[in-house]
């Protein structure tokens, strides 16, 4: 009869060990009077004990098997109770074993599930006012998404192609459980071949977007001095031909002096508002680089436990005159009504388990 945890190396004993204690600690807090009355804390610390918890509670019973099979294993020999033993020994072997699959798939997903809140950045690409317009489609499909996954979204960007109806950039914040999750994949270019509306002899064109993904840190994750690291510019908002489209200062730029990072803000008629955006959209860049850095260091080391390899640049392929999707990841194809419609489950869950799989043969 094996012990489960018997081949479990050191570092991933510590990092559940770990993990168990975090998800105490967020219990604690969340019983803290002085926490209850700040609901945006309630809430971060909510969506962090619901990653945490099964992989802490199943940490948990796995460490109560050992224990259990440490019992009968001392009776083993007792002419009584040794058949009783071995039974029950043999009955945990198997919980033990399924347990601890589960609590390894879900350990190298729980610091995606901590994520609540992402910023995603979609620009038209190749293909003129058609990339414009399946610009749009797509911001349309996240949308669409979001509320089937009962998601809040927030559009803090948008520069429309009013010409055609289309949409050449637009900065959207999701939040809810399985955001970043989900949304991750979704890095990096996508193709469309149809025949566009303004074609007259039923060619089928190829356009594309390309689509950002960044998850929104929270603000002790990422440091900036405002006044120190940060050069502020405040115009007033400009139109597509450079005129000015309001005569009043409200549009917020900001570059980040140490990396060069710009941020522009100007969809909101407040000032204060576009101020704010521009904030939250410089953190999260700042963030993904740091995050990069961090993912790229550890990858160097051959020591990463929790991570994400990088996304080709072509990811997915929408076929019109197939009516299929065909994502560069996965071998199997989605229908394309389906999938504009905002069913997007099916392909994230093809991708998260091939992801899991992936970050499982690194443990």
């Amino acid at each position: 009869m094996t012990d489960p945890l018997r081949t479990l190396p050191d570092s991933l004993r510590e990092k559940l060990d770990e993990l168990e204690a975090q998800h105490a600690r967020i219990e604690q807090d969340l019983l803290d009077p002085s926490v209850v009355v700040d609901h945006r804390r309630v809430r971060e610390l909510s969506m962090k004990r619901a990653a945490n918890e099964p992989v802490a509670l199943g940490w948990r019973r796995l460490k109560g098997i050992a224990r259990e099979q440490g019992e009968l294993r001392a009776v083993l020999d007792d002419p009584e109770l040794g058949e009783l033993a071995r039974e029950e020994l043999a009955r945990l072997e198997r919980e033990g074993s399924d347990l601890l699959a589960r609590v390894k798939g879900l350990l190298v997903t729980t610091d995606d599930r901590k994520v609540g809140s992402v910023i995603l950045e979609l620009r038209a690409g190749t293909g003129g006012d058609e990339a414009t317009l399946w610009c749009r489609d797509l911001m349309e499909m996240y949308t669409r998404y979001a509320g089937r996954r009962g998601w809040q979204h927030e559009t803090m960007e948008l520069t429309p192609e009013a010409t055609v109806g289309g949409v050449r950039h637009a900065v959207i914040n999701f939040r809810g459980d399985g955001v970043w999750s989900e949304l991750s994949f979704e890095a990096g270019v996508h193709s469309v071949k149809r025949v566009p509306a303004t074609e007259t002899q039923g060619r089928i064109h190829t356009s594309t977007a390309t689509v950002a993904v960044l998850p929104e840190p929270e603000e002790v994750e990422i440091r900036v001095d405002w006044e120190k690291d940060v050069t502020e510019h405040l115009t007033t908002a400009q139109g597509p031909g450079g005129q000015n489209v309001n005569k009043v200062t409200t549009a917020c730029h900001l570059v980040h002096n140490a990396t060069g990072i710009e941020v522009r803000m100007q969809e909101s008629k407040s000032l204060q508002q576009n101020r704010e955006r521009a904030r939250r959209l410089l953190m999260a860049r700042l963030y993904e680089r740091e995050r990069q850095r961090k993912l790229a260091e550890r990858s160097a080391a051959r020591n990463v436990q929790i991570g994400s390899g990088e996304r080709s640049e072509k990811i997915r392929t929408y076929r019109y005159q197939e009516g299929i999707v065909a994502d560069q990841r996965l071998d199997e194809k989605y229908q394309l009504r389906d999938v504009l419609a905002g069913d997007l489950s099916p392909l994230f869950e093809a991708l998260m388990s091939q992801e899991t799989a992936r970050r499982l043969a690194e443990l």
